[in-house]
């Protein structure tokens, strides 16, 4: 008997579900306990839940789940350009990803097969965001994708992997691997990305091409002339040498791999990145990977729509469609698009807005009940009076802002946690420093803008702005405001240690005693520790010596004298006691 089938959304309260179901509340509540799943009529489970419990039931019912809802999974959305590509598949573009430690050439091999000069653009010669081109050998487009190397940037990395087809791993000749290179070889492998190496700066003295096939072989790329699989490319991005030879295996592997991607289907395809700029609002990188895009068409995404106003490729040239493997800037949206959302044309605004408006109600459903390993960390420190660094973080696009705000709740520790008070993209605005006036916050923007009004505002109000460049000076900045807010640490040292030969006066507040050093040296004040046969008595302190009827301020080894202790609580001493004593320091923590 065929079963029939309800249509439900990603998530669904108890009771709406019972209404579809056609059955008591009560009756899916008991089969929910059997399930281990205590829900009221109100809460909400999710579709697999339901799922699990309607065939449980054995209702003769299928649950499906809508389908107007795009899915923002890359692994879901990459498995449903692959299925389409069979019927109507056409050869595109390979979408390659440059990938390896900070500092190994990265961004300069892109500039030499650009023939342009991108890496003096980025702060500190270090790629700050990730940046997609096209360029043109043996007349054939290949598409490259350049991502940051510093260990801040992981997710972007890790983003840039997941869209492309192949991944040049770049090693510096003279450097070796490294641990962003083993980053970046996993990332490429979880990808199931073909790898082709480059290793790049032979040109420089203390070059070892031979040591670093060795490290390579070791992680898994044996080089073909070593009888293993991995393509490896010698290259100097400040010679040239090599480039050619790296674009021709790049067109090689594209040719084995025989990419295609279908044109018929509706566009479709990845957020790289998105920022706000001057005169067109809201703007986002993307890369088209299924479909046509073209100038007026409705994009959306789970947290934002557009209607395309600007199509511009990579050159900054306005253009009217963009084909599969394309990046492509579009301008049009309604607000920011999120790093890494999926996109797809909609037939009209009313669909695009529905999309929008059934994702953020799940969202802030997921949102309600979520907690994330830093709430939790504040909740089992609450007793122990975790210290919070309050902050305001603005960058220039999305994904940089998702990469530091990451970065610096890693930085969280058991004494001292970072709390994000407010985040968004552009420059740092009125808004913002009324907003750490009143929760007071440090404002850190990451390549922004700080214009004068909001100077000057912030001056009145006193608050901290602090602009940088590099990533990682914003995050040592951040890690020295935190160890500030750690308590110090108090080390004792012990100086020397008395022998009690008399007691001559004890009262409530005071002990007068005299005695011989037996080590060290004693001076006045000091922290003082009674024992008695190595047990601990209590702790005074050391107010005054005398040799004789003489008041001195230091006696040595081997000298007999006279002490005065301040007691702050009741101590017994007796003869033969031995007394150590002890100099504190302060001394300062880091994170």
């Amino acid at each position: 008997m065929e079963k029939s089938q309800i249509e439900i959304e990603e998530t669904i309260t108890v009771g709406a579900l019972a209404s579809k179901l056609l059955i008591p509340v009560s009756k899916l509540i008991t089969e929910l306990m059997k399930n281990g799943v205590f829900a009221t009529v109100n809460e909400k489970i999710d579709f697999e839940t339901a799922q699990i419990i309607v065939d449980d039931l054995d209702l003769g019912v299928e649950i499906i789940q809508s389908k107007d809802i795009p899915n923002s999974s890359i692994e879901d959305q990459e498995s449903k350009i692959k299925k389409s590509t069979l019927v109507n598949g056409k050869d595109r573009p390979p979408v390659v990803s440059i990938m390896g430690h900070v500092d190994h050439g990265k961004t300069s091999i892109l500039d030499a097969i650009r023939s342009s000069n991108i890496v003096k653009t980025e702060s500190g010669g270090i790629t700050q965001h990730i940046s997609a081109y096209q360029v043109e050998h043996s007349k054939r487009l290949i598409t490259f994708l350049d991502t940051p190397g510093h260990e801040a940037f992981a997710a972007i990395r890790e983003h840039g992997a997941r869209l492309t087809d192949i991944v040049i791993i770049v090693v510096a000749a003279d450097d070796g691997i490294k641990p962003q290179t083993l980053e970046a070889i996993r990332y490429a492998k979880k990808a199931n990305a073909k790898i082709i190496v480059a290793i790049n700066k032979i040109d420089k003295t203390g070059a070892d091409i031979n040591r670093v096939k060795q490290q390579l072989s070791e992680q898994g790329l044996v080089p073909e002339e070593w009888k293993g699989d991995t393509i490896i490319c010698e290259v100097s991005a400040k010679t040239g040498e090599g480039i050619n030879k790296l674009l021709d295996m790049i067109l090689l592997v594209a040719d084995v791999e025989d990419l295609k991607a279908d044109e018929e289907c509706p566009g479709t395809g990845l957020v790289i990145e998105s920022h706000i700029e001057k005169g067109k609002g809201p703007v986002a990188k993307l890369l088209v990977q299924g479909g046509i895009l073209r100038e007026n068409d409705f994009i959306v995404t789970n947290s934002t729509y557009a209607k395309i106003k600007t199509l511009m490729n990579d050159k900054n040239e306005k253009i009217k469609t963009a084909n599969p493997s394309t990046p492509v800037e579009v301008s049009g949206f309604k607000s920011l698009p999120e790093f890494g959302e999926v996109f797809k044309v909609a037939n009209n605004e009313k669909m695009a807005k529905d999309i929008v408006n059934k994702y953020t109600k799940l969202n802030s459903v997921k949102t309600k009940n979520s907690i994330n390993s830093n709430d939790l960390l504040r909740i089992i420190n609450r007793n122990n009076k975790l210290t919070e660094l309050n902050v305001i973080i603005k960058a220039d696009v999305k994904g940089s802002l998702t990469s530091v705000i990451d970065s610096l709740r890693n930085l969280d520790t058991e004494e001292v946690a970072i709390r994000v008070v407010g985040s968004g993209v552009g420059q740092i605005v009125e808004n913002d420093i009324q907003l750490a006036t009143s929760s007071n916050s440090i404002i850190y923007g990451f390549n922004v803008l700080v214009p004068k009004s909001s100077e000057l505002l912030a001056y009145r109000n006193n608050v901290n702005i602090r602009v940088f460049k590099v990533i990682y000076e914003l995050i040592d900045d951040v890690k020295s405001e935190m160890s500030g807010l750690l308590k110090p640490e108090i080390v004792e040292t012990e100086r020397g240690s008395l022998k009690v030969l008399g007691i001559f006066k004890t009262t409530k507040d005071e002990i007068i005693c005299g005695g011989e050093v037996i080590s060290g040296s004693i001076t006045s004040p000091m922290i003082s520790k009674v024992y008695r046969d190595k047990s601990f008595i209590g702790i005074a302190t050391l107010t005054g010596i005398k040799r004789g009827n003489i008041s001195v301020d230091t006696v040595n080894k081997g000298e007999m004298c006279g002490i005065n202790l301040a007691l702050t609580s009741k101590i017994n001493i007796l003869e033969k006691d031995t007394i150590k004593f002890f100099t504190e320091e302060t001394i300062s923590r880091k994170i």
